[in-house]
């Protein structure tokens, strides 16, 4: 029986992994913004996989606030094994892109503040000599492209500082995953137009769940993905900068 905190706990992805970890009987602490949809993720568990779930009302962008919420889990929770980090926003590229505030909130929502949580976690498990941080990032943050570039760095400074900090914890006892979903079928791209590349919340949920059990590092997901982008990141840049990606 683990002892989970999941920040970001109402989003697709972040809901059907927590589905797994309770049909396995772990205690999960379940933070985001809404509390009535925390609410309604923790009940919709339950029904199916009756477990101790907590929530907790929690803004990822009020920093001051990210070691009291690392203390009430830990005191609540009676300690801490794992932090799935799962929460983020896509931004309208053409919307923002010459907008430094709006930028700048994406860059503190999608890169700042993941590596302020993981951050503490990370000291917490250090001491501590075992534990495991994952964290959703992107295959967006492979490569730099037009349509998502905004986003898109701030995942791969999201995935550069994992594994800085995989380097850093591997001989502490410490798992370090980052997680590379590719195109996902959720509310958060409920507007764009789907295809064969997208994959459900279900199969990435069982896929982050698998990985955090088998230890994984890095994890393309769905796996075809892993060949996607190693072809994406090797199309030589004066061609690259041509194609309309």
């Amino acid at each position: 029986m683990r002892k989970i905190l999941i920040i970001g706990g109402v989003s697709a992805i972040a809901s059907e992994t927590a589905k797994l970890f309770a049909k396995n009987g772990d205690i999960l602490f379940l933070v985001d913004l809404n509390m009535e949809r925390l609410n309604i993720v923790r009940d919709d568990i339950n029904t199916f996989h009756p477990t101790t779930i907590y929530t907790q009302e929690f803004n990822v962008l009020n920093f001051d606030n990210h070691n009291d919420l690392f203390n009430n889990a830990i005191e609540i929770l009676g300690g801490l094994d794992i932090v799935l980090i799962a929460h983020g926003t896509l931004p309208d590229q053409k919307q923002i892109e010459n907008n430094p505030v709006q930028i700048i909130k994406e860059f503190n929502i999608n890169c700042v503040s993941i590596i302020s949580l993981a951050s503490i976690a990370a000291g917490y498990f250090e001491n501590q000599g075992s534990g495991c941080i994952a964290v959703i990032s992107s295959v967006a943050g492979d490569r730099g492209r037009q349509s998502n570039y905004i986003y898109g760095a701030a995942k791969g400074g999201v995935s550069l500082f994992f594994q800085g900090l995989r380097n850093r914890l591997n001989s502490k006892g410490v798992n370090i995953i980052t997680i590379k979903p590719g195109f996902v079928d959720t509310p958060m791209t409920a507007g764009m137009p789907k295809n064969a590349l997208y994959s459900s919340a279900k199969v990435i949920g069982k896929g982050i769940f698998d990985a955090i059990n088998n230890k994984k590092d890095i994890v393309y997901l769905p796996g075809f993905w892993r060949l996607v982008m190693f072809i994406i990141k090797h199309i030589p840049e004066g061609i690259f900068k041509k194609l309309s990606l």
